[in-house]
């Protein structure tokens, strides 16, 4: 692998968001691997996004339906293109086949968007699951236009290929790439008589992050906050709107903190993290943050889904809204309790998220691929099918508001 190019929907914002820190490591990853990365995005910037340049990444701004992208793709050549979200790969993945048709096809899901907004559409309109919906048929057909896929769910894993039959061998379960906590990173942990109040953090242009904490403000914290009279909640999150910042109640001591600048260090001042999700998909990446900081945490199975060993968890999981409350009352004034949690979320993060044991075998595996390129493709027609034909309105399409914009 010499050159590696991202496509991103964004500029990544790992302070921002756990879906810019999913494509940090993986930038990382192959910057490790010394090979040449390129990040390309026709987003505008924000004074969040990662400074790329400095860590040795080119940096290159793109337009959309813009045949200057061929010329581009054409020169370059790149042996991998990594596109961020389906979205992405709808947009570039014609361009890329058509002018690079050697370079391998890489497509990041973050999550499964057809399941998030499955499981918010359930949720919200009290209606069975159904997985089927118009975001499900554009996402799975770019998984099967792609050479492969990263999930970073097992869950997800599952459905994609009992539920939609989605060749294994298209698919490749990567997690968080993490460093594993030592001994020495637990030793500098603030301890429990140091730590006080909850927290949550999530960015807030995540559906799933705004629900959560109306969950929390009108059916957790008004049990939680009778019980322990001198707690307080805080909620930390980017992107806060109007409506988020009408929830700040210091009376009730519900506390609206904005963004945090480095969610690490702000978690590691806090007791516990309380998170009842109810709807979502993938990874939370707020959970791998209160491992890395010794945070216990209390969450649903939907929040723990895929991340959980075993049955173990830094915390608690509970879907009962009285257990939920139970159980955050005993995390936060049982000291020993608090400190055993602490120490399962260290063997969780080291089995299951050290990227050493991770790197290795997913590199290994795009090697494979780049030497057995056209035979990966033949095994899975279904994919050349689907470029052959492109649903063909999304090249025309393009092609045609192009032509109109220069008008």
């Amino acid at each position: 692998m010499q050159t590696v190019l991202f496509i991103g929907l964004v500029w990544p914002e790992p302070k921002s968001s756990a879906a810019g820190t999913r494509i940090i490591q993986l930038v990382n990853l192959f910057l490790a691997q010394r090979a040449k990365v390129l990040f390309a995005s026709a987003a505008g910037k924000t004074p969040y996004s990662y400074p790329l340049s400095s860590i040795g990444v080119q940096e290159v701004d793109i337009q959309l339906n813009d045949s200057r992208f061929d010329d581009f793709i054409s020169t370059l050549q790149p042996d991998v293109v990594i596109y961020d979200r389906f979205m992405i790969e709808e947009q570039y993945g014609w361009r890329v086949r058509q002018f690079s048709p050697q370079s391998l096809s890489m497509l990041d899901t973050e999550d499964l968007h057809f399941l998030r907004q499955a499981r918010q559409d359930a949720t919200k309109k009290s209606e069975p699951l159904n997985l089927h919906n118009a975001i499900a048929k554009r996402e799975i057909a770019s998984i099967l236009r792609c050479d492969l896929s990263l999930i970073i769910s097992r869950q997800e894993m599952a459905i994609l290929q009992q539920h939609f039959s989605v060749p294994n061998t298209l698919l490749y379960y990567l997690p968080f790439l993490e460093d594993e906590i030592l001994e020495a990173d637990v030793r500098a942990w603030k301890p429990y008589s140091a730590r006080t109040n909850f927290l949550f953090i999530g960015n807030f242009l995540h559906e799933p992050n705004w629900h959560t904490v109306q969950r929390l403000k009108y059916e957790v914290w008004p049990l939680l906050r009778q019980r322990l009279p001198h707690a307080e909640l805080h909620i930390f999150g980017a992107y806060a709107s109007e409506k988020v910042y009408q929830l700040h109640q210091p009376k009730e001591r519900f506390l609206i903190k904005d963004r945090a600048a480095d969610a690490r260090e702000t978690m590691s001042n806090y007791r516990v993290l309380l998170a009842p999700i109810a709807y979502g998909a993938g990874a939370k990446g707020k959970f791998i943050d209160a491992m890395q900081t010794g945070t216990p945490s209390i969450t649903t199975s939907v929040g723990a889904e895929s991340m959980r060993m075993d049955d173990t968890w830094n915390g608690f999981v509970e879907d009962d809204l009285s257990s939920f409350v139970n159980q955050a009352i005993y995390l936060y004034e049982d000291e020993a309790t608090w400190q055993a949690a602490q120490r399962s979320g260290v063997d969780l993060l080291n089995n299951t998220y050290g990227k050493m044991h991770i790197t290795p075998a997913f590199l290994n595996h795009i090697n494979q691929l780049l030497c057995a390129l056209p035979a990966h493709r033949q095994q899975h027609f279904i994919g050349e099918i689907l470029h052959s034909q492109q649903v063909n309105s999304l090249k025309y399409m393009a092609l045609w508001i192009e032509a109109k914009n220069k008008l």
